[in-house]
């Protein structure tokens, strides 16, 4: 039997500085604490088929999911891993038994409460958003499920049939998705090969005379030396979203500098971070490239997040128009069920998914987006070791996901080092892939932490 008997699970935490600093939605972010979770577990088999230690592992991108200036970072930071805390201590006390996703499932409604309990403890002036709370808890469910499958000697994607899993999406969820269930929209087994998105944030040099502090750590500095070294075919472009002069001219020369490293078939994603005021912001860029000519802006797949993440704001902008040109999704508006179908109603037309967000919650989106028809991309949160390979094996498993995004290797390549003898080609890639096909072990795939051989 696989279902759960009994579990304990352990924190732990580390840090790690960038290389080079990233810029998004207007922050400036140089460096990431990774919260890693470890899971013993028994099922109710009494007996394990091959390891019974679960990792779950999350790097904890505050400026992303709590980007509120009322509390500083370190504030934040300390009451996102005390939130974790707290979470660990609700999975300890429900009702373990059965399978992965339903223990989580019963911790989902506590969280708000866990969170409530921190800010209070904390005295800190303002709620902790539901993203940062979702992002607490992520490493927690990764870990339960990583040591379910473990436990059972098979995948933990195998552990989503009906054999094993019981409920249908409509218990998770509502009625509407009554008699579907996740093995009918989640692959058991990982594609063999997927392309990687490849990061040019706000900052990076593109040219040689855009080096204003040179490094000497045998890493690429600029977006060509990126190409050249690891055969890239995908980026994702951070923009302003408040200077369209500057967004424009910034597409225009990663695509010269895309166009000359490589002559393949470019794949763009243009990340706005919300920083557009409205719907007619995304419409004029997208007018401005394909008024270039070229092949700029066939070569974008999508759009991501334009606007403000809060979609129940007064005025908030719809994207019905920009959608038509290209799939716009929404990723920190993205917090459940009812903000898909919110943003539906708006007009977007994708999603991204991130194992940041909880394990059971991309299992769940992704396969209400597929059934939907909607767009899909999953994203990491510049995930380094387990954590990357964690969002790997998502967009592995979940059909109609194109791409990799994989930004850790560029800033924070020191999170990666205990990895590489084991899953190198993860990290230094070659013709801009990934070999997701290798996360085929037990649980989520990717083994125990090196780190705890």
């Amino acid at each position: 039997m696989t279902a759960i008997k009994h579990f304990e699970l352990s924190l732990r935490t580390e840090t790690y500085d960038y290389r080079t600093p990233m810029k998004f939605g207007g922050r400036v972010v140089n460096d990431v604490a990774v919260l890693s979770v470890d899971c013993e577990m028994q099922t109710q088999s009494g007996t394990a088929a091959g390891q019974n230690r679960g990792l779950g592992s999350m790097t904890m991108g505050i400026a992303w999911a709590w980007p509120s200036k009322q509390v500083d970072d370190e504030t934040k930071l300390q009451a996102v891993i005390a939130l974790a805390g707290e979470l660990a201590a609700a999975y300890q006390a429900v009702d373990q038994q059965g399978h992965a996703m339903d223990v989580c499932h019963r911790v989902s409604p506590l969280q708000k409460a866990a969170a409530i309990k921190v800010q209070q403890e904390l005295q800190l002036p303002e709620a902790i958003p539901e993203l940062a709370i979702l992002l607490a808890g992520s490493p927690l469910e990764s870990a339960i499920f990583d040591a379910q499958g473990k436990a059972a000697g098979v995948s933990s994607y195998q552990l989503l049939s009906r054999d094993h899993l019981t409920h249908d999406m409509g218990h998770y969820l509502d009625q509407e998705f009554d008699g579907l269930h996740l093995s009918d929209l989640i692959n058991s087994t990982p594609v063999a090969r997927m392309p990687l998105y490849h990061l040019v944030g706000a900052l990076d040099p593109l040219t040689d005379d855009e080096v204003t502090e040179p490094l000497d750590d045998g890493l690429p500095v600029t977006l060509g030396e990126w190409i050249n070294r690891n055969g890239l075919s995908h980026l994702k472009i951070k923009l302003d979203g408040d200077d369209l002069d500057w967004d424009v001219a910034r597409v225009a020369k990663i695509d010269k500098v895309a166009s000359e490293s490589r002559d393949v078939d470019w794949a763009y994603s243009l990340d706005f971070n919300e920083r557009c005021q409205d719907e007619a912001y995304v419409l004029e860029l997208l007018e401005r490239l394909e008024a270039m000519g070229g092949k700029v802006y066939d070569r974008i797949q999508y759009i991501e997040q334009p606007t403000n993440r809060d979609l129940e704001s007064p005025g908030q902008p719809t994207m019905f128009r920009a959608a038509k040109r290209r799939p716009v999704v929404i990723d920190e508006s993205l917090v459940g069920l009812e903000s898909l179908r919110l943003a539906a109603s708006q007009g977007y037309s994708g999603i991204a998914l991130k194992a940041c967000k909880g394990h059971s919650e991309a299992l769940l989106l992704g396969a209400v987006a597929r059934h939907l028809g909607m767009f899909l991309c999953v994203q990491d949160l510049t995930c380094v070791g387990a954590s990357l390979l964690h969002s790997a094996s998502l967009a592995a498993h979940i059909p109609s996901v194109a791409a990799v995004e994989s930004n850790g290797r560029q800033y924070a390549p020191a999170g990666n080092q205990r990895w590489m003898e084991r899953f190198g080609d993860f990290f230094e890639i070659r013709d801009g892939q990934i070999p997701t096909g290798q996360l085929n072990g037990p649980g989520l795939g990717y083994g125990s932490d090196p780190c705890l051989d």
